[in-house]
């Protein structure tokens, strides 16, 4: 393991995909999404991304110079076209336009359509609640993710975020996979040489592993059975038909698979708590999450990332990893 401040792992991440093909405002916004999740202790989506996101660029899926602008569609409903790049810089010039209009409305909605998402959802969703805003979001992926009942992936780990705004101090939000263990984690874990849980998934052979590297070979199963089965269903329907993007399959049908992110579709829904719920919204769910934290054992999601975010010290990085950002982008 290598030690990097956060300001390294910034520099690293901009040059490399500077270097790959990617102009500055691309190259900032992903970057700081990647800083981040390396300093909020999210390793399967901070550094562990980079090479993925060279590769897509060196191969021409991805556009390096998209210039992603957002549309009014109605005055609650916003639409960006993702000019087939990142979606970092697509949702950083989005997210402000769909605050406004829930914060006016109470309710607003954004698609996000022909972009490139491989980051961690927790940042647009957190961004919405520092406006005193409700965040959801989903997105779907390439199919990794058999039905409850099945072997044969149909679903993408097809994640939804949530938070949830707390004036005066940090949001409560939430960022999770509905398959049983995000890829990214079953990937670090296969590198490491760590097992993952029974249940997970399942190998080539059909039977259930805590092997990762068999698993990577299977597929991955949705967590709680037939219950996450339907929430990643409902993820594929919401990030596309809903937005007029694909579906997971269809998104590996048309994916050149050179090991970055596919093209997809994003939704994103905020709403006010003072517009629909009134006056005590915020008093009322401070009683929620005090109960909560009185029990032993219990804290609140997001915690931790908040907690590691105070810390700008070092980060430890893979040597492994590192040297394969450098082979990609030499320079950097």
């Amino acid at each position: 393991m290598a030690s990097l401040t956060l300001d390294e792992i910034y520099q690293l991440a901009y040059q490399s995909l500077c270097q790959a093909g990617a102009d500055d405002a691309n190259a900032s916004a992903v970057a700081t999404t990647v800083t981040h999740a390396e300093r909020d202790g999210s390793a399967s989506h901070g550094l562990f991304r980079i090479p993925g996101y060279l590769k897509s660029l060196l191969s021409g899926k991805v556009n390096g110079k998209a210039d992603p602008q957002p549309e009014q569609v109605t005055p609650a409903i916003l639409r960006c076209h993702g000019d087939h790049g990142y979606a970092p810089l697509a949702l950083q010039r989005s997210v402000p336009a769909l605050a406004e209009a829930a914060k006016t409305y109470g309710i607003a909605a954004l698609t996000l359509t022909h972009s490139h998402h491989f980051a961690a959802l927790w940042p647009e969703v957190e961004a919405l609640a520092e406006h005193d805003l409700m965040g959801f979001s989903c997105v779907s992926y390439k199919p990794v993710v058999a039905p409850a009942g099945g072997n044969e992936a149909i679903f993408g780990t097809n994640p939804i975020a949530f938070a949830w705004p707390r004036p005066g101090r940090s949001p409560l939000v939430y960022d999770m996979a509905t398959a049983a263990m995000a890829q990214g984690e079953v990937q670090i874990a296969a590198r490491d040489g760590h097992s993952v849980p029974l249940g997970t998934g399942l190998g080539p052979d059909g039977e259930l592993t805590t092997d990762p590297q068999e698993i990577l070979k299977g597929v991955l199963l949705p967590f709680g059975g037939h219950k996450g089965s339907a929430i990643a269903m409902m993820v594929e329907l919401m990030a596309g038909p809903l937005v007029g993007e694909s579906l997971s399959f269809e998104t590996a049908e048309r994916d050149n698979v050179d090991g970055g992110p596919p093209q997809g579709g994003q939704f994103l829904l905020a709403v006010s708590p003072q517009i629909l719920g009134g006056e005590n919204w915020s008093q009322q769910a401070e009683g929620l999450f005090t109960r909560l934290e009185a029990m032993e054992g219990v804290r609140l999601p997001g915690q931790r990332r908040h907690n590691l975010r105070e810390n700008q010290g070092n980060r430890e990085v893979n040597d492994s990893l590192l040297a394969e950002i450098r082979q990609l982008a030499p320079q950097a």
